[in-house]
């Protein structure tokens, strides 16, 4: 019996690589001599980089840059030497992990530090550039990179803008004079879960602003500003792509992605799935097994199970997710590749003591599974 095994990460809990040892040892005590395949996963967010690293046999490399509020941060990114592909997470620049709550400031908060990463990627000679871009603490339109990479943007006094999205709102000029020559060799791709236009009701000020610190009045005057800095690099670069899927990811930094690198937006479970071999490794596959923290509505829109699901589901291959929780809507899924779902609690218990007890709930219910499985089988 062949078993892939591709859940993402439980957040605040393990990673995606553990949460598959987990489930693996729980179906080893059932079918000792199955063929358990364990493919990590992860959808554009936070464990990108260790997922792909992982099933690629690729290495961690560490830059200093600047963090979201100016600090200087250690930032971890992936480098595929062979592909001369490098891998970056913008969180680790950029993160919302980076802040404490006390101290979120959408309106300055920049994603300059992601720039300094992919111009680290520029040094190593990358030719490839995977830009994941979940988890941000920005709300700047990718404008704090850009300016790492060498764009100016400057005022009215031509002096250069401050950092962070409320300080667009004075741009004047874009001077792409001092842009890195190296980046017009260089493929770009957004790996995300989100396909939020720039700006209005459903961009990034308005439905991500507010968790990153901005108030009401403050998240309408960051969607002016943005508004105005699309305004300004449509003139400069003689294309408007505000209004494309993927601009409002992470601030607007895919925004700035789309518009100065050419980047290709794509989900961030097709992008994982395609490095990692993913589709190879169900061919002739009897069961596929993913997984995350919590597993609802929301997965429709590019989460891990689903990405999972949509390639198995090509090959005829069922579809099991084990989650934390199963939240509301989770049952349209069943429409979309997913068999069944199964969550890890067996009792009451606090949020805590489940993200503690992981890797023995998850056992456990893989155990369970595999024993109805087998019952079925007969």
């Amino acid at each position: 019996m062949k078993i892939i095994i591709a859940p993402d990460s439980f957040k605040d809990s393990l990673s995606a690589q553990g949460v598959a040892d987990a489930i693996a040892q729980g179906l080893a005590e059932v079918w000792p001599d199955a063929q358990l395949i364990k493919c990590p996963m992860a959808d554009g967010g936070e464990g990108t980089v260790e997922a792909v690293l992982a099933a690629c046999n690729g290495q961690w490399r560490e830059t200093r840059v600047r963090g979201p509020l100016g600090t200087a941060v250690e930032a971890r990114w992936g480098w595929l030497p062979q592909s001369r592909t490098a891998i970056i997470e913008m969180a680790e620049a950029s993160g919302l992990q980076l802040v404490p709550p006390g101290q979120r400031d959408a309106c300055s908060s920049s994603t300059y530090g992601t720039g300094e990463l992919i111009r680290a990627a520029l040094d190593e000679g990358a030719n490839r550039v995977i830009l994941a871009i979940g988890g941000s603490a920005t709300n700047d339109g990718g404008a704090g990179a850009m300016q790492a990479l060498g764009v100016a943007l400057l005022d009215d006094q031509d002096q250069a803008l401050p950092p962070g999205g409320l300080a667009l709102g004075k741009l004047v000029r874009i001077d792409l004079g001092d842009l890195d020559p190296r980046l017009a060799g260089v493929c770009f791709e957004i790996a995300a879960d989100v396909d939020n236009p720039l700006c209005g009701p459903h961009g990034a000020s308005a439905v991500f602003g507010p968790q990153k610190g901005a108030s009401a009045e403050q998240v309408q005057q960051l969607d002016r500003a943005l508004g105005h800095f699309a305004e300004h690099c449509a003139q400069a670069l003689n294309r408007d792509v505000r209004d494309e899927p993927g601009s409002g990811a992470a601030g607007g930094l895919g925004f700035a992605a789309k518009a100065f690198l050419q980047a290709q937006f794509r989900t961030g479970v097709e992008v994982v799935a395609q490095l990692t071999g993913l589709a190879d490794a169900i061919e002739g596959a009897d069961l596929v097994i993913t997984g995350e923290g919590r597993f609802d509505a929301q997965t429709l829109r590019g989460k891990t199970p689903f990405g999972v699901a949509r390639i198995a589901q090509r090959q005829g291959v069922p579809v099991l997710v084990i989650a934390g929780t199963l939240g509301e809507g989770y049952e349209a899924l069943y429409e979309h590749g997913i068999d069944a779902a199964f969550a890890l609690a067996n009792g009451p218990m606090t949020l805590q003591e489940a993200c503690a007890d992981a890797p023995r709930l998850l056992a456990e219910r893989a155990r369970d599974i595999a024993r109805l499985w087998r019952v079925a089988a007969r």
